[in-house]
């Protein structure tokens, strides 16, 4: 275990097999206005994981993810992805590198089908398209059962598919960024959301979770870090973070 605090100077350094991270947030300073809300934060993705950004309300997770799309630019630091600097590029830039995003609000459009949503998110030629939307349709089968519905009158968990189901549309994706994906979806659905991500990772989708839910995010994650007021205060293993009831509830709030 890695437990990283104000002077660590290893935190975000986790490779051991010598290959580049799929991205690198590398000490980045990042500002709303006046407010200081990212401080000096590194953390590394490596290609194939799932990794987990877990904290409290208020810790600055949303203000990460927002940074790495170019929403919120940084103040200071690198963002590397695959081995492009893009902390200086505008977000359309940044999903043409293979980054795509689904934000906490979901975003579907209410009063637009399904198949509207989808085709709004689609920028692909024709041919292309269609292999598209075979695939995801294929993939979110409930989707597919309700094309012509009004996205507005679906449940919290179908919007959430939609949303994840929209990010994968457009340039390839190779790097999701989810926005507490969890948040507000009963339990049943929380574990249906749980096997989408779990198995576009297994289809070779690279993941940075954002959750509160912290046993929901380490149960998929492969390694995790802790953000506490827009530092990172601890990196481990997924897997011993979620074992060590100490640091789970020190941080976390878990008992």
């Amino acid at each position: 275990m890695v437990t990283v605090t104000e002077s660590g100077h290893d935190q975000g350094r986790r490779r051991t097999d010598g290959g580049d991270p799929l991205l690198s947030v590398d000490s980045i300073d990042t500002h709303y206005g006046e407010s200081h809300i990212l401080f000096d934060l590194s953390l590394t993705v490596d290609r194939g994981d799932v990794v987990a950004l877990v904290g409290r309300n208020g810790a600055g997770k949303t203000t990460t993810i927002r940074s790495i799309m170019g929403l919120t630019p940084v103040t200071n630091g690198q963002i590397v992805k695959g081995g492009e600097q893009i902390q200086a590029r505008d977000p359309h830039e940044i999903r043409k590198e293979g980054i795509s995003w689904v934000p906490e609000e979901r975003r579907v459009f209410s009063g637009l089908t399904v198949e509207e949503n989808l085709r709004l998110a689609a920028h692909s030629g024709d041919d292309e398209q269609a292999d598209q939307f075979e695939e995801i349709y294929r993939r979110f089968p409930r989707l597919d059962e309700r094309r012509g519905q009004d996205a507005g009158t679906m449940s919290g968990g179908e919007q959430q598919m939609l949303a994840i189901a929209r990010a994968l549309l457009g340039p390839e994706t190779d790097l999701l960024l989810l926005d507490e994906p969890s948040e507000g979806l009963a339990p049943q659905i929380v574990d249906d959301v749980e096997d989408i991500i779990r198995e576009l990772n297994e289809d070779g989708v690279t993941i940075l979770l954002v959750e509160q839910n912290a046993e929901m995010a380490l149960g998929l994650a492969d390694y995790a870090y802790v953000l506490e007021t827009g530092e990172i205060v601890h990196e481990s293993p997924a897997d011993e973070l979620a074992t060590d009831r100490e640091a789970m509830e020190s941080y976390l709030g878990v008992k």
